[in-house]
């Protein structure tokens, strides 16, 4: 198994316990115990996780944003398989406001070939964009916020407010068919709140891992977005219920990977 996938095999077993063991994620990857120690002690530099004797235990509690770095191996190819149908729903010569996040991030690789004016409210998508010869880059003001680079603050406010954007591509941190499309930080909750108020419509973007749970900062009913994009994992009773409501629901495949 390659480092990534086991990486991602380590995240998700600590996004369901309060602690992994050494000797269960060799078992489960296939891989030495030193090999998993060096993988441990990797993601803990990276704030992923925090090493305790044996193994390894989550570094942020229950409802706390997990680091980017950790959300970036969690779910990696439902994240794919839903930006490459969110991009699809863009057409050529649109202009885009492009949300932070992990999932936001692929949907900006995979815009890097297109012809588009893309506003990314995150540095991370604005490296990925900086050379991208089809696409006419504006960049926001605002303070970004550590690890995450995600832009905030009346700088990021004030751009939106000047502009008007013909789709907004929003990563919400959980979303909630009662509690609606939520985030950690009520400074990034704010300037969510304002994308959707400067765009003619709105693409949300939720994996499974994100559906059925409430963070502190409300951005918006669950039914605002014009259309949903997420993946096979997210319960389908809620699915129906926002397609009832009104929501264009896309449910993306993801693909297989090699072990």
């Amino acid at each position: 198994m390659k480092s990534a996938d086991r990486h991602r095999v380590i995240v998700e077993r600590l996004r369901t316990s309060t602690q992994v063991a050494v000797v269960e994620l060799a078992v489960a990857t296939g891989a030495s115990e030193m090999t998993i120690r060096r993988d441990l002690d990797l993601l803990a530099a990276s704030g992923v996780l925090r090493r305790v004797h044996g193994g390894a235990v989550p570094a942020t509690p229950s409802g706390v944003e997990p680091p980017f770095a950790a959300r970036a191996t969690s779910a990696a190819a439902a994240k794919r398989a839903i930006a490459a149908a969110a991009v699809e729903l863009i057409r050529d010569g649109e202009t885009v406001l492009l949300d932070s996040g992990t999932t936001t991030l692929e949907v900006a690789r995979l815009l890097r070939e297109r012809s588009l004016a893309v506003m990314p409210l995150s540095l991370h998508a604005v490296r990925e964009l900086l050379d991208a010869p089809g696409v006419r880059l504006l960049l926001p003001g605002g303070e970004p916020r550590p690890g995450e680079l995600a832009l905030v603050g009346p700088l990021a406010l004030a751009s939106l407010r000047a502009l008007r954007f013909d789709v907004a591509v929003l990563s919400p941190c959980a979303l909630s068919t009662t509690g609606g499309l939520t985030a950690h930080d009520l400074a990034d909750a704010e300037v969510k709140q304002q994308a959707l108020a400067v765009s003619a419509r709105t693409i949300a973007l939720a994996d499974g891992s994100k559906w059925d749970r409430t963070a502190m900062a409300h951005v918006c009913p669950a039914d605002r977005p014009d259309v949903l994009v997420t993946d096979t994992t997210a319960p389908e009773d809620q699915r129906a219920e926002l397609a009832a409501r009104g929501v264009l629901v896309h449910v993306a495949q993801p693909a297989q990977e090699n072990p």
